[in-house]
């Protein structure tokens, strides 16, 4: 049955007739009674008694009018859906990362996103840095990935958002007192010395990290993928760790922490798959960009990605 032919039976049947129907459809009398007729021959019934002054439902009439009330109503429901997804009344925002940015910045960005969206589910999922997302994006498992602007991005569209820097972390004892600089910074020869805990299996991390992995990785001694068990072991004093300042204010907020010279940081941003984004996506790239890139004015809704740039 045809969306437009249920709406015009049902209109018949609750103003009472053809030509009551047709003014509330703004429709002309004759196409709306050609239109009766089309549904009553698709059908293979007759829906109306004709034979008296006014309109009235055949047995198989009142069938149909059950089914079709029925259509309109599941059709109803569905706007309703999708209208709420739309304003973001429901919904879900689908994101993968991998673990160099699972805390800082991805879990600002979604108490950033959940405060304002209170209704629309994160879900988060994992990958085995820069390749793994983007598999994830083409695959449609994500919408958002989250990872190394300097990584090879292919030919996705992507938003640069900011710059982590990466400090050293060590429990009292690991770093001697006569280690680091006047300044308190630590050389990147001097860390080469260092018992270090770190994931060589993240080739983007380890990308960062080769001018203070010495070689052979002789002073890596615990390779560890687990963000966990890395901070227990480095609050134990098995060995210090690279990690972004933030985090490590964070997970090791007593333990001495020591800037690197030069500096280590290491470039993020959004890559996003082709099309236009879900109102969910594009909601959050419209919070990530208030909360790490230019704000939007006060007030003003999620737009369009009219300044996204192609690294």
């Amino acid at each position: 049955m045809d969306l437009h032919l249920a709406t015009y039976f049902v209109a018949v049947i609750d103003h009472g007739g053809i030509t009551k129907a047709a003014q509330a459809l703004y429709i002309s009398q004759p196409s709306l009674s050609q239109a009766i007729r089309t549904l009553e021959r698709r059908l293979g019934v007759t829906l109306f008694d004709r034979t008296g002054r006014r309109l009235e439902l055949t047995d198989a009439g009142r069938r149909v009018e059950v089914a079709a009330r029925r259509i309109l109503a599941d059709v109803d429901r569905a706007k309703a859906k999708v209208a709420a997804v739309r304003e973001l009344r429901s919904g879900r925002v689908d994101i993968v990362a991998d673990a160099s940015f699972a805390i800082d910045p991805l879990v600002s960005l979604v108490r950033a996103f959940r405060t304002r969206f209170d209704h629309v589910l994160v879900r988060i999922t994992a990958a085995d840095g820069p390749a793994g997302i983007l598999t994830a994006l083409r695959s449609g498992d994500a919408e958002i990935g989250v990872m190394d602007s300097d990584a090879d991005h292919a030919s996705f569209t992507a938003l640069p958002l900011g710059t982590q820097e990466l400090v050293l972390v060590a429990a009292p004892g690991i770093v001697d007192d006569d280690l680091p600089d006047a300044d308190g910074t630590l050389s990147h020869p001097s860390v080469r010395d260092l018992p270090l805990i770190v994931d060589l299996s993240d080739q983007a991390s380890a990308a960062v990290l080769a001018g203070i992995v010495a070689d052979g990785a002789r002073n890596v001694v615990v390779d560890s993928a687990h963000p966990n068990v890395t901070w227990d072991l480095v609050s134990r004093g098995v060995g210090a760790t690279i990690a972004p300042r933030a985090v490590a204010a964070d997970e090791a907020p007593a333990l001495p922490v020591y800037e690197l010279r030069p500096p280590l940081r290491r470039h993020y941003g959004l890559v996003l798959r082709s099309g236009q984004p879900s109102p969910a996506a594009a909601a959050f790239i419209a919070t990530a960009r208030g909360v790490l890139g230019s704000p939007s004015a006060p007030g003003s809704e999620p737009g369009p990605l009219d300044d996204v740039a192609v690294w």
